[in-house]
């Protein structure tokens, strides 16, 4: 990671060009910097697959010019003075926007129910940034090992047996006094098992992730992905019913990551979200709250600031079913206020950059489902004796079909059968399908085993009845 001296220089050279870029003609501009050191290696048959290291730095450069936006990005540290000219040029091709503007020195996120603001998150381990090579292979080698370990006999192969690390320095400075800047790590642990038996295959999938590497259990990961394989053999297609069904945490989580974009205000002021107009009405199941929380320790999307230096915080947005706001960046605040003339409207500490190559757009940072207060959670037992007769679905194939602006979907999936408020036989081939907002909306109890998958995370949760077909 970067000493003292290089994190000075670096900033030296941020202030250079937005400096060279106001006397240029910009009448804002901003130096989004970062530099990130990446680590992973596979596991296959206790050998080698791939082993990989990367260390990459550039910069993106924003500016504002006569109300029209200008972009470009670097990674080189010379000739910056031509980065500088080609967004001043770009700005000359843009439509003019009243709602640009970059954030000031202090300038806070919304004050949504249930969080608050900090100048620091637990996000940096020394131990994930010091990860070398060989360290990363003997970690992929155990997922592997324990996957193959949990049943010998039938667990013949894994596939992808995966160790990730990640350490990152960011640093944003704009014209209007911000400079701000910070470490984050992560690291990650997957794989795929692949379970036989009686010329049948099955596979099953299991992830972790956190900022430390307390966080990830290499070993439980490999024995979670054989588990899930195992509990698929001898799979058969069910009959079509209307029934309830209790979906694992990594597939709720798969969904919500869909519903997030209904809670982006961009999705929203674009007219493609179904939550728009609704603030304060009943949105999804009272059992259930919703919460963004960017300053949530060892969280894989945790940062002090947003993508464009707006102090993170923890945001429900929904409590208790009801709709309490948006995901905002300071673009969707702004137009946000202007359009409805009902009084300041700030910025939530929601603004991303999907890489440098990307002005800030909205999206999620510790995006969660949580139970309502006064909502206790239930342990897995519990969720099937309340579904009763229903299925257990653990796997979801084609999430990627689920239409984000109307809520349609129809998926296959694969599980258990719940009978007698028990798990049964495996399921394979059978199809759920419904409307996102009714789906959440159905939700009857929430279970107590909470996990994030990257930065989305949720419980196991109880839905009522449910289109089912095989």
């Amino acid at each position: 990671m970067a000493s003292e001296t290089e994190a000075k220089t670096e900033e030296r050279l941020a202030r250079l060009i937005i400096d060279m870029a106001v006397s240029g003609g910009a009448d804002s501009a901003e130096v989004y910097m970062r530099a990130k050191r990446g680590v992973s290696a596979e596991s296959r048959s206790a050998e080698p697959e791939s082993v990989k290291t990367s260390l990459d730095w550039g910069y993106a450069l924003r500016v504002i010019k006569d109300r029209r936006a200008g972009f470009s990005y670097s990674t080189s540290r010379e000739d910056f003075g031509r980065t500088v000219q080609a967004a001043l040029d770009a700005a000359k091709y843009t439509g003019e926007d009243p709602f640009l503007r970059l954030p000031f020195p202090g300038a806070r996120g919304a004050g949504l129910p249930g969080g608050g603001t900090s100048a620091a998150a637990e996000i940096f381990d020394p131990r994930v940034a010091g990860m070398t090579a060989q360290e990363a292979f003997a970690l992929a080698r155990e997922i592997e090992s324990a996957a193959l370990g949990a049943d010998p006999k039938r667990i013949k192969r894994a596939r992808s047996a995966t160790a990730s690390f990640n350490s990152a320095e960011v640093l944003i400075v704009n014209s209007n006094g911000f400079s701000g800047s910070y470490r984050s790590t992560s690291a990650t642990a997957q794989i795929m098992a692949v379970a036989e038996d009686g010329g049948e295959s099955q596979m099953g999938w299991d992830f972790m992730g956190g900022a430390f590497l307390s966080d990830v259990s290499f070993g439980g990961t490999g024995r979670g992905a054989a588990e899930k394989a195992l509990k698929l053999l001898g799979s058969k297609r069910t009959v079509r019913m209307k029934a309830p069904v209790v979906l694992a945490g990594a597939v709720a989580a798969e969904f919500l990551d869909v519903f997030a974009s209904m809670l982006s205000a961009e999705s929203v002021q674009k007219g493609k979200s179904l939550l728009r107009d609704r603030l304060g009405e009943e949105v999804v199941s009272k059992k259930i709250s919703v919460v963004d929380d960017g300053l949530l320790p060892h969280g894989m999307g945790s940062a002090p600031f947003d993508d464009e230096g707006v102090p993170a915080s923890k945001k429900t947005l929904i409590m208790a079913g009801a709709l309490t706001g948006y995901m905002h960046n300071t673009y969707t605040a702004a137009r946000q206020e202007a359009e409805s003339q009902a009084g300041p409207v700030l910025s939530t500490g929601n603004a991303v950059r999907p890489g440098l190559s990307s002005f800030p757009v909205v999206g999620p940072l510790n995006f969660y489902l949580a139970p309502a207060p006064g909502v206790g959670p239930l342990e897995l037992e519990g969720l099937f004796a309340r579904a009763g007769r229903g299925l257990y679905i653990i796997e979801a194939m084609g999430m990627h079909t689920i239409n984000a602006v109307t809520g349609e979907f129809s998926i296959g999936v694969a599980g258990l059968l719940i009978e007698g408020g028990g798990p049964s036989h495996p399921v394979k081939e059978a199809v759920i399908s419904g409307n996102l907002l009714e789906f959440f909306g159905n939700v009857e109890a929430v279970g107590d085993d909470m996990r994030f998958y990257g930065s989305t995370g949720s419980p196991s949760i109880l839905i009522g009845p449910t289109d089912i077909s095989a």
